[in-house]
């Protein structure tokens, strides 16, 4: 659940000898993309694949998609991996929790659409998620079909307001039992939370290990998006692709924190809204929580045309999420999850893993 928008200019390219124009995305990771988000039949891959296949088109932390699946046909268990943890940047793995919640919620769509009834558990003994599969026959879910389109939008947006019935909308679907979502749509609240959005971007860019953890997450190129099939692409946030060396030269010198606040503004500036989400209590369990209402609202904004990304710095850095709750009046709930919204054109989409490298024996 990261917004990263990387990095390399055309201002750097172009000082380094090179052109936007000069390396391409390449027809492998287009293939490779149009695979994975593809719709599928059930009938086509057996119920339990299709189920974890939904489940890992989930947002998460960088991509890392720090999950593990288990289960057959009465229940599916979703097992954090800790080994694709980012300590740097989730030091408690609250975003690691949220995003296990992002892919139950999927599973669960996706359950209703291979006709089964589901139920979502957190087990705090186990730190495991549940979701009980139960009768067939179930209705499928209208968010089911929106799934293959979601993705984090990591572009400026076309500054166009969402309609009051679409925020209604987005509102009513993201509801979760402890966990709550503000809108935020007025400017000036919206300057109030850019200011921290920046202060707290300036502390990570200072901090080496955050930027450590960030890079080795950057995918600079298609075929290393290809190989890994996770992290964050460079055209996934409309940048260019470069060979690694050059990157790798490249990082230190345009990632500096007057860059990448300049971004944040420009995008802040464009987009129609912040979606903040709260949650009653600070543990691992409400943390799945925000995730499934996160996911709740990002499938419900695709399928209305609505474009979303996080910006998530004021909660990420923990000396700013008191003062992000104070100034939306909150408060001593824990701000989860930081997310901007508004019209904008699609993006490239980023890559998942096999479903042979998520899923372990029962």
């Amino acid at each position: 659940m990261k917004r990263r928008n990387l990095l390399l200019g055309g201002g750097a390219i172009a000082a380094l000898g090179l052109t936007a124009h000069s390396i391409t995305r390449g027809r492998s990771y287009e293939a490779a993309a149009a695979e994975i988000w593809a719709p599928r039949a059930r009938q086509s891959m057996g119920e339990f694949d299709f189920l974890v296949h939904h489940a890992t088109l989930a947002a998460n932390s960088h991509n890392t998609q720090p999950w593990m699946f288990s289960g057959g046909a009465d229940a599916v268990t979703i097992h954090p991996d800790f080994t694709r943890a980012t300590p740097a940047v989730d030091p408690d793995n609250h975003h690691l929790f949220a995003s296990l919640g992002a892919a139950a919620e999927n599973l669960s769509l996706a359950a209703s659409a291979a006709g089964r009834t589901s139920d979502i558990a957190f087990l705090a003994d186990q730190d495991v998620v549940r979701i009980d599969l139960g009768a067939t026959g179930a209705a499928t879910d209208p968010l089911f079909d929106a799934i293959v389109e979601r993705q984090c939008t990591r572009s400026i947006y076309d500054g166009r307001q969402v309609p009051a019935e679409g925020l209604d909308l987005i509102t009513q679907a993201a509801q979760v039992p402890g966990c709550s979502l503000m809108l935020i749509t007025d400017k000036p609240l919206m300057e109030q939370v850019l200011e921290l959005i920046v202060a707290a971007n300036t502390a990570q860019i200072h901090d080496p290990a955050f930027v450590s953890e960030l890079k080795h997450w950057l995918r600079f190129n298609a075929g290393q998006a290809v190989s890994h099939r996770d992290g964050l692409y460079s055209a996934c946030s409309g940048n260019p692709s470069l060979p690694g060396w050059i990157a790798d030269l490249a990082f230190g010198l345009v990632f500096t924190a007057d860059a990448e606040n300049a971004k944040c503004v420009d995008q802040v500036r464009s987009s129609a809204g912040f979606a903040v989400f709260f949650t009653d209590r600070n543990d691992a369990a409400h943390w799945v929580q925000a995730g499934r209402s996160y996911q709740r609202f990002a499938l419900t904004a695709t399928a209305l045309g609505i474009r979303h990304a996080f910006l998530n710095q004021p909660v990420e850095v923990a000396r700013f999420r008191p003062e992000l709750a104070k100034l939306l009046g909150t408060g001593d709930r824990r701000p989860d999850l930081v997310v901007r919204f508004g019209y904008a054109d699609p993006m490239p989409r980023s890559l998942r893993r096999p479903l042979g490298d998520v899923i372990v024996a029962a």
